[in-house]
């Protein structure tokens, strides 16, 4: 099939209460390890691309990939993604460009600067038969350009949201419940200790999340930030030269009930990279000798792949649901 916008896909997570992986692709093995486990477990996916990843790799580039893709699983539904488009320009360039979704993030503007800027580009969106993502709050953390602060990350206020979508007429909205960008999600100090002596990290603010669901009943939630930054990635990385000490993310549990619940997009981005990362590492220790790309690539392309399935199977709930 050809790719689809996530309008239809929303509706089934919502009322099947589960949600649809939203995958962040950089390169030709990321997008090959997350679709080849999707085309497996049949189920639905959104590949979603940053501003970073297409300076990065090139739009036209990505978009070929994905298509390609699309190709080889003709089976399940494929969402191409803008992931934080940071103005109107950009998401036009991707709606133009053959994308089927756009996310415009004015989260860091006034109220009703958001409001303005989302209008805009749900607008010119719609009127190509393209979805849109906006957002309300704003996650702190680092990840490709969105760099935001904890001190100027806040929460989502759920008096704002019947306002903001019924101005803007959005089709999903992204809040902030206690996620965050990157590997980094929490400092030791907002994070408890187990009997283990790991960091715990604090619940997510399920109140919010509620209250959003009450005021807009049937609309479909977003949660960025939502990597669970696997134990066994971080340990492989540091094993192996690396430096991340108090790497923490969401716990999949966490996730999991947010999926049961209105949220039917999750972000998940550093995980992929820790995976990709963690191989690599751990191949050159075993294999300095060793200098092919495809050597090195095959592993970490497989690791992903395995990652996503656990995913889809464990996390999300969307295994099966193509």
């Amino acid at each position: 099939m050809p790719l689809v916008t996530s309008k239809d896909m929303f509706k089934k997570a919502y009322e099947g209460h589960y949600a649809i992986g939203a995958f962040n692709v950089n390169n030709m093995e990321i997008v090959q390890g997350i679709t080849e486990a999707c085309k497996e477990e049949k189920a639905p996916v959104i590949l979603q691309v940053s501003k970073g990843a297409r300076a990065y790799a090139n739009h036209t580039y990505l978009v070929k990939l994905v298509e390609a893709a699309v190709k080889e699983c003709p089976d399940i539904p494929v969402v191409l993604h803008l992931d934080h488009g940071p103005d109107f320009e950009t998401c036009k360039s991707c709606i133009d460009g053959g994308f089927t979704s756009v996310m415009i993030d004015a989260s860091s503007k006034p109220f009703a600067e958001n409001i303005e800027i989302t209008k805009k580009v749900v607008e010119y969106a719609h009127d190509h038969g393209v979805v849109v993502e906006a957002e309300l709050g704003s996650l702190a953390g680092i990840e490709d350009d969105v760099k935001v602060s904890a001190a100027d990350s806040s929460y989502t206020r759920p008096e704002e949201v019947e306002e903001f979508v019924s101005k803007t007429g959005c089709d999903s909205l992204a809040i902030a419940i206690g996620t965050s960008h990157g590997a980094y999600k929490f400092t030791p100090e907002q994070c408890t200790r187990n009997e283990k002596g790991i960091l715990v990290p604090p619940p997510l603010r399920f109140d919010i999340l509620e209250e959003v669901m009450k005021r807009l009943p049937g609309f479909p939630i977003v949660l960025h930030g939502s990597s669970s930054v696997p134990q066994n990635f971080v340990e492989m990385i540091n094993s192996h030269g690396g430096k991340m000490p108090n790497a923490i993310g969401v716990p999949e549990e966490q996730l999991r009930k947010a999926a049961e619940l209105a949220v039917c997009k999750i972000n998940i981005d550093s995980d992929l990279r820790l995976a990709m990362t963690g191989t690599i590492r751990e191949f050159f220790d075993a294999h300095p000798d060793k200098f092919d790309p495809r050597e090195y690539l095959k592993p970490a392309r497989a690791n992903i792949k395995e990652l996503v399935r656990h995913k889809l199977r464990d996390v999300l709930g969307c295994a099966g649901k193509a």
